[in-house]
């Protein structure tokens, strides 16, 4: 498999695959917070599939286009970031709901990476009854698109979950701290980005992100391909 896979296919390939993941992210917010009782994302145009209100210009292209050109051995991104104002939730308090609203953006990826997961497996079981000239032109791409949209939604999963400022994880924990430590920590959600290059950088984030990558893909049933 890996000889048929061209540096353009894989990126052809990537870039569908990635706005698929950080859509999906975004939505797993804003749905949540919608269902909560939080029009804010509805009135934000944000509860949409168009991948344009989502785009962040740094997170969305510039960084997984460095990513890709550095041959990064994981890539990765983000979206703008769907607005929520939490005092209007209705169903959960203020803590509880911020919790659950941050959670459901990494579930939401698992979830699809799960989806895609079975799309691949069912293409490479079936992939040999089709002609040779179908595997190469449709087939192939499509379990290769199936692969990278697991591997995309794992990867951003993972990263959204570690404890950054202004990152999933980070607003989890908040959750669970005294009023006044929390407000004093949501100063530092400025940061998150440049806390995010260094860690990439110094190479950090990668023994963060690789271990646990490596164990769901595992799970999912999908070898390290060489792509």
């Amino acid at each position: 498999m890996e000889g048929l896979v061209s540096n353009l296919q894989y990126v052809v390939l990537m870039i569908p695959a990635l706005f698929i993941a950080m859509i999906v992210h975004e939505l797993g917010h804003g749905y949540t917070a919608y269902k909560l009782g939080d029009d804010t994302p509805k009135v934000a145009g944000r509860l949409t599939l168009n991948p344009l209100p989502h785009l962040d210009i740094f997170g969305s292209i510039i960084f997984p286009a460095i990513l890709i050109l550095v041959k990064a051995p994981f890539i990765f991104g983000w979206a703008k970031p769907i607005p929520i104002n939490p005092l209007n939730f209705k169903k959960l308090d203020y803590r509880k709901g911020m919790a659950l609203t941050a959670l459901m953006g990494p579930l939401s990826n698992l979830i699809t990476a799960l989806i895609f997961a079975l799309v691949f497996h069912l293409l490479s079981k079936f992939a040999p009854f089709f002609p040779q000239n179908l595997i190469k032109s449709i087939i192939f791409p499509l379990i290769l698109f199936s692969y990278l949209t697991v591997s995309i939604n794992v990867i951003i999963a993972i990263f959204n979950l570690l404890p950054i400022p202004s990152f999933d994880g980070w607003r989890v924990i908040l959750s669970f701290l005294p009023r006044d430590l929390e407000m004093k920590l949501e100063g530092l959600e400025p940061y998150g980005v440049l806390i995010v290059l260094l860690l990439f950088f110094i190479g950090i984030i990668q023994f963060l992100i690789i271990p646990p990558y490596i164990f769901i893909m595992q799970i999912l049933g999908l070898s390290l391909l060489g792509f």
